[in-house]
Parts: C-alpha cells; sequence; structure tokens
C-alpha cells in the first residue's frame, strides 16, 4: 500500500485524517507543528508524540524527501541556486534571494512545463509531472533547513506554469500561509502565470491576498504570439480581462513581467504600445532583461537601452522597475541548472 503524503494535508485534513484513525483532534495540531514549523523530516522527531503513535504514522504516511543534489553560491552577490531530487528521481530548482527586506524563495510548481515560451529554458524538455503540495513546501524548508535563516517572501515563478497545477498550488498556499505552520503572510507570496485566463478568474475568487504576476513580454497580441504559444488560445483582450477582474476582486495591483529580448520586443514602438495597455491600470511593471539561453539566439538589450525603455513608460505615469540582477554567475535563467543536470 502506498503511504500517504502527510505534508499535503491542509490544518482541516490533517484534523479529519487523525480523527479516522482513531486518534484525538489535537495530535494533528502537534503533527501540524513538526511538519511546518519544526521542519521536521522525519516521525521519530517527533518526542511529544508515543511512540505507538510514531510507528502509526510511520507505517500508513511519509514524509517525502526534497533532496539537495547541488548549491551554487553567487560570489556577486551571495544568491543561492539549489538542485533538488524528488522521491521519483525528478529534479527542481529553486532560488534564495537575499534582499534588505528579508529572504526570498523562487519555488518551481512543475517538474518541466509545458508552456513553450521561445526565451525559457524551463520548457525545453516539456513537462515531466506537477509537484504535489508538499513538494512544493519542500524547497522552501529545506532551504531554511540548509540556511537557518527564516524565508519572509516567497514566489512561485521558477519551473513550470503555477496555474497548469491549479489545484496543489491553492491548497500550497493555504499551508504556507496558515497561522498554525511557517504562517508567511499572503501579501508576502507572487504567484506568475503565463496567462492561462479560465485559471486566473478561479484564482480571482479563493479570496487570496497574493499577488498575480502576468508574464506579459508582448505589447501586442502579434508580438506575444511570437514569443508565447499561450497568446494563440488566450487573446491579449481576455487575458487583460482577467486581470482587471482580479484587481477587482481582490483589491490586489497586478504585475507585468516583461522580458527585455533586444530587437525583439525592446524597440520605441513597443514602448508606446505598452504604455498605451498599461497606462489606465493600477499596475507594476518588472522589466526583465533576458538571460540568453544557448538553445536560443535571444540576446540581452544595453542597459542603456533598458533604461530608455523604463524612462519611456514612467512618462505615461506606469509604475516601473528593472529587475535587478542577480546570481548572474551561477546558472541564473529558470531552468538551466537543471537542464544541465538532466543533459549530464
Amino acid at each position: 500500500m502506498e503511504k500517504k503524503d502527510i505534508c499535503s494535508y491542509t490544518w482541516e485534513e490533517l484534523q479529519e485524517e487523525m480523527q479516522s484513525i482513531g486518534e484525538k483532534k489535537f495530535r494533528a495540531g502537534q503533527i501540524y507543528g513538526w511538519l511546518h514549523e519544526k521542519l521536521a523530516d522525519s516521525f521519530e522527531r517527533m518526542t511529544n508524540l508515543s511512540k505507538a503513535l510514531r510507528e502509526k504514522l510511520e507505517d500508513s504516511y511519509e514524509i517525502r524527501p526534497v533532496e539537495m543534489l547541488e548549491r551554487q553560491t553567487s560570489k556577486l552577490d551571495g544568491t543561492n541556486k539549489f538542485l533538488f531530487r524528488l522521491e521519483d528521481g525528478n529534479v527542481i530548482e529553486s532560488v534564495l534571494m537575499r534582499y534588505q527586506h528579508g529572504n526570498s524563495v523562487c519555488i518551481s510548481s512543475q517538474a518541466g512545463c509545458r508552456m513553450g515560451c521561445r526565451f525559457c529554458a524551463s520548457t525545453l524538455g516539456g513537462l515531466q509531472r506537477n509537484l504535489t503540495p508538499s513538494e512544493m513546501l519542500g524547497q522552501i524548508y529545506r532551504i531554511q533547513a540548509l540556511t537557518g535563516e527564516r524565508v519572509s517572501n516567497v514566489v512561485v515563478m521558477g519551473t513550470g506554469e503555477p496555474l497548469d497545477n491549479y489545484e496543489n498550488l491553492v491548497k500550497f498556499i493555504r499551508i504556507l500561509t496558515d497561522e498554525h505552520g511557517l504562517h508567511i503572510s499572503q501579501r508576502n507570496i507572487t504567484v506568475s502565470t503565463c496567462g492561462i485566463v479560465p485559471m486566473m478568474k478561479r484564482l480571482a475568487n479563493e479570496e487570496f491576498q497574493i499577488t498575480l504576476a502576468l508574464s506579459l513580454h508582448g505589447s501586442t497580441q502579434e508580438k506575444r504570439e511570437k514569443l508565447m504559444p499561450v497568446a494563440f488560445k488566450y487573446h491579449l483582450s481576455e487575458v487583460m480581462a482577467a486581470c482587471d477582474h482580479y484587481f477587482e476582486k481582490t483589491g490586489r495591483r497586478m504585475t507585468f513581467e516583461y522580458s527585455l529580448v533586444h530587437g525583439v520586443n525592446d524597440t520605441d514602438e513597443d514602448a508606446k504600445e505598452l504604455s498605451g495597455l498599461l497606462k489606465h491600470r493600477n499596475c507594476h511593471v518588472n522589466l526583465i532583461p533576458v538571460n540568453p539561453i544557448k538553445e536560443r539566439n535571444y540576446q540581452k538589450p544595453s542597459k542603456k537601452s533598458a533604461l530608455n525603455f523604463k524612462n519611456k513608460l514612467e512618462k505615461s505615469g506606469i509604475n516601473v522597475t528593472i529587475r535587478r540582477e542577480m546570481g548572474s554567475d551561477i546558472d541564473g535563467a529558470c531552468g538551466q541548472l537543471r537542464r544541465r543536470y538532466a543533459k549530464s
């Protein structure tokens, strides 16, 4: 009999589960605290549980391992990139970035990705499978255990399309922000999507206070189609309407991610079109000079060109930043470290 993934139970589900196996409800609270607050990686460590209960848990449940294979540390800014192996041998990557306001971890939501965005290394090998809530949490928990430092911000922007793994993502957010666990503020969580319209609308109705970031990357429908296959399924007008719906339902302003690709989407015309699209919206634009990957021939714009693009948006009253390059001396772009491992 396959053992159950105990770290993927929400607080309420674990209470029901413990009662179903004849245990008192309060035991769920003790176990939940060990798993999600003390980050226990074995039932043996749960010293305030009886030996009989620990053995019972051992027989029917498992704390699925997220094992570190490799850790790269940037000499430039202290960014850490982790390669983790999952129970079935799949590998995923996560990034720890240290800022003045606290530690931010960027996690993967899938092993691989099927979205096919042209400039992204994550999608080159296709989708292997979705990650469970425990595997998403496990990336954060392992990084906290390895560094001894608390994580205060979580970005679901690594390998995978989070809204293509919707049910597991929502459960992950509930567990991560639960007051009985790590209790990270929902306002400190960002979820990135390439624009899966029905799931964006569903997420708006969850009543979360998370930030939703849209990978925009093109100022028109035609330009998005050149870079992102998902644009053929969901027209830009539909995607923008879903963004407006998210803001109306949650009061949380949208973030628009825009990868600047030299000569492809960083022209003065692009800046003008993007300004027209966004200037009446309450939003933030994150400009990301693209990380070149050898499988594609896209080039990064010059610093001067990126600043010029930023200034043009600001003149239209748009709130915009150029993402500070983190970990450029290690395998910085999403999917690069995982891809190199897979090929070795």
